[in-house]
């Protein structure tokens, strides 16, 4: 049973008070220390011989960052899940408290899961030499960042938004080539995401009466999510801030300044620009009661908003955003580039998606009639994939217009289509659906389902970018452990250990 008591707690030992915020903040120092010998080194860089931890990289020391690296993951989901089952008894402060001190660690760790942030800095580094991103890939400016990147994407031109683009040449322009102090500028840079999350985050899940608490538990306490976007890092975390920020701002009724917000977040990543369209039912909502408070008539009164206002909203909400993109698409100077580094997406293929899970299944199913090359597959199930997004989108967007509780639904339920039709995707991209889904509560099984979707992606996911998805056993033994982690969050003690206790005790 967890002893973790409100901040009117007389004692003032915060091991006492949260022994959960504490139990992760321990697992959150064990996965900093077990990256710097289990996750993706810089490639050709002295920095940790230098600091006398390249005995860690390999050997007994590899082991030891490996014990230390999952006892850490164990430890967060576990207290993750303690924090789930009472997440009302730990104060809205408190829960703030546990983000920042979960966080902390992971701003030092070695990249995590993932090289992508090595991949940012490549296309900076090609950019601050003189090449176009948009058309010439990392690889044209040879040196420790191209070494240390996935070579899979060095000579893949930049998908970024414009925006994120001017940033990471600001940072490359600072630390140049060593790569260390590019990786930490770049989670300094992308930390406002996080201050904004949690900002946004409990002013999203009040408006609708939703809990505060249970929307951060989701959203920046879930270990899958957190150490991804900090310790991976990843650029979602900024797109993650200002998009929960410019919807929390336009349901405050601050419209111009939300659309203004979503310009940023497009402006980052161009994902999350299928919020936008959303905002209109939002923003029309909202002049609708308004007009029909200020006129004492019903609600439902379809003179209350004309054509013509419908027309006059739904510029502004286009316009609005755009703008803003435009005015960093003309301070970069490269035009629309990025949009040839999103084919470059394809490359990525993990059974995570719909498309990509029909196209395996279409192929070993055909496998005792007929050799079928997956990647000859894989264009028709995308491309199929892809027809079904956009109608669904259109379908959601005009089905969820009815009001702005209606229209958070119809955001959630397009961002989770994104998810799964897109043509790949990966453990953070479920920031996307994640920071605009607090609006409602959850219901137990879909928390269930949260955790152990989380607690599989952090174990098939592996810190040295690997993955494990496509061997068996490793495969079910963490559905065994994700299984068990959701039932936690229902049941204590599942698995009876404490009879074990008692015995020991009792004899």
């Amino acid at each position: 049973m967890t002893t973790t008591v409100t901040k009117s707690s007389p004692t003032g030992n915060p091991l006492r008070r949260y022994p959960d915020a504490c139990l992760g903040f321990l697992g959150a120092l064990l996965v900093t220390a077990g990256s710097y010998g289990l996750s993706d080194v810089p490639r050709l860089d002295a920095t940790l011989p230098d600091l006398g931890l390249a005995p860690m990289t390999y050997g007994h020391g590899k082991t030891l960052s490996g014990f230390a690296f999952w006892t850490g993951v164990a430890l967060m989901v576990i207290a993750w899940v303690r924090i789930g089952r009472d997440h009302e008894r730990m104060s809205l402060r408190a829960t703030m408290g546990t983000i920042v001190a979960w966080t902390a660690p992971l701003m030092v760790a070695i990249p995590t899961f993932s090289r992508d942030v090595y991949a940012y800095l490549g296309q900076a580094s090609v950019f601050m030499h003189g090449f176009d991103p948009y058309t010439d890939g990392p690889a044209h400016a040879p040196g420790p960042i191209v070494d240390s990147m996935a070579q899979i994407w060095a000579p893949t031109t930049s998908p970024y938004s414009p925006g994120f683009m001017l940033l990471l040449r600001g940072i490359v322009e600072v630390t140049g080539d060593n790569v260390f102090a590019g990786v930490f500028l770049i989670r300094v840079a992308l930390l406002p995401g996080l201050v904004l999350t949690m900002w946004a985050v409990p002013r999203i899940a009040a408006h609708f009466g939703a809990s505060r608490r249970l929307g951060l538990w989701l959203v920046l306490v879930n270990p899958m999510l957190l150490i991804h976007l900090v310790g991976g890092p990843h650029l979602e975390l900024l797109m993650m801030g200002f998009l929960a920020a410019g919807v929390a701002l336009a349901l405050a009724g601050r419209h111009v300044v939300g659309l203004v917000v979503l310009g940023l977040a497009i402006s980052v990543k161009i994902t999350a620009g299928i919020a936008i369209p959303f905002v209109l039912w939002i923003w029309i909502d909202h002049v609708r009661k308004r007009r029909a408070a200020e006129r004492g008539v019903d609600i439902a009164d379809p003179a209350l908003i004309s054509w013509r206002d419908r027309v006059g909203l739904f510029a502004a909400t286009a316009a609005i955003p755009s703008a803003v993109f435009g005015v960093f698409t003309l301070i970069l100077g490269l035009g629309v580039g990025w949009m040839n580094g999103l084919a470059y997406a394809s490359r990525i293929i993990n059974p995570f998606t719909i498309p990509i899970m029909i196209g395996h299944i279409v192929t070993y199913a055909a496998a005792p009639f007929a050799t079928l090359n997956l990647q000859e597959v894989l264009p028709v199930t995308r491309g199929i994939g892809s027809v079904a997004l956009a109608l669904i989108l259109v379908y959601l967007w005009w089905r969820y217009r009815t009001d702005e509780r209606s229209a958070m639904a119809g955001m959630s339920w397009a961002m989770l289509a994104l998810l799964l039709l897109e043509p790949s995707t990966l453990p953070w991209y479920y920031t996307w659906v994640a920071c605009v889904v607090v609006a409602f509560t959850l219901p137990m099984w879909v928390r269930q389902v949260v955790v152990g979707v989380s607690t599989f992606y952090l174990i098939v996911f592996q810190p040295d970018d690997s993955i494990l998805f496509y061997k068996p056993l490793e495969s079910l033994m963490a559905l065994a452990f994700a299984v068990l982690a959701a039932v936690s969050l229902r049941r204590r003690d599942p698995l009876r250990l404490r009879r074990f206790g008692s015995l020991l005790t009792h004899g």
